[in-house]
């Protein structure tokens, strides 16, 4: 599995907490909010907007908070202002870390960031030091109950680029304006997505196979995603699933 994969898996434990669905809820309004902002309200002429609807509802983010947040986004209702800010580094073992960041105020941000970085054995690097090493995607994941051979078809045909088998569950790979498409013609199908996301994929990854190592890395991810102001972790580590049942069994 995949860096993105082994974290986006440790985020989904994190987000059956009450306290860290309240963090995922003000993320995903940020982000309705700042896409709304930069292509305008209509959900049919905005794919990124369309995305992040679509995974607010999928995180039961109540309707009339989606539409005030665009509606800040678009300047129909006051709000703060948003700027979108990514930061790049490695955590120890020279894993590759991508930081995304909503922020109204840039120099707290960037202060925090550094020294969560510095604090929990990693570093900040320049910007495309590590970035050349991802490319943005759309990720949209199914339960494994579904037929493997009917889940490409259907969606190779709305524009899904590959599949993948993720332990519990598949993973489509598209382009990140073809999201939309593919969860639609899904769900048209009788095969409803889990959950839609723009994410960072690595091209390639750094094996982590020293449990202490392991636990360095996440613990370092779980504070850079804990930070109000961040609103994705990537990352290129690919631990054993062995190495991984232990380090997040405690």
């Amino acid at each position: 599995m995949s860096g993105h994969s082994k974290w986006a898996t440790t985020k989904h434990r994190k987000a059956a907490v009450d306290k860290a669905r309240a963090k995922v809820f003000a993320k995903l309004i940020r982000q309705l909010e700042v896409a709304a902002r930069e292509g305008g309200g209509d959900l049919s002429a905005n794919a990124t907007l369309r995305t992040m609807f679509d995974k607010a509802r999928a995180a039961s983010v109540p309707t009339d908070t989606i539409d005030r947040a665009i509606k800040r986004g678009t300047g129909e209702l006051e709000g703060v202002h948003y700027s979108e800010v990514t930061y790049e580094g490695y955590a120890p073992g020279g894993v590759a870390v991508i930081v995304e960041c909503l922020t109204d105020n840039r120099n707290r941000t960037g202060a925090e960031v550094r020294k969560i970085f510095t604090r929990n054995g990693g570093s900040i690097a320049e910007p495309g030091a590590v970035s050349w090493q991802f490319h943005r995607k759309g990720l949209i994941a199914l339960p494994r109950t579904l037929d493997e051979e009917k889940i490409m078809d259907v969606a190779a045909d709305a524009g899904a680029e590959d599949l993948s088998d993720e332990d519990d569950r598949f993973v489509l790979v598209c382009a990140p304006g073809d999201v939309h498409a593919v969860s639609s013609a899904l769900e048209a199908a009788g095969m409803a997505p889990e959950e839609p996301e723009l994410a960072m994929v690595a091209s390639g990854t750094v094996p982590v196979a020293e449990e202490g190592e392991a636990r360095r890395v996440l613990r370092l991810l779980e504070a850079l995603d804990d930070d109000d102001d961040v609103q994705n972790v990537w990352s290129n580590f690919d631990i054993p699933d062995e190495v991984l049942a232990a380090v997040t069994a405690d």
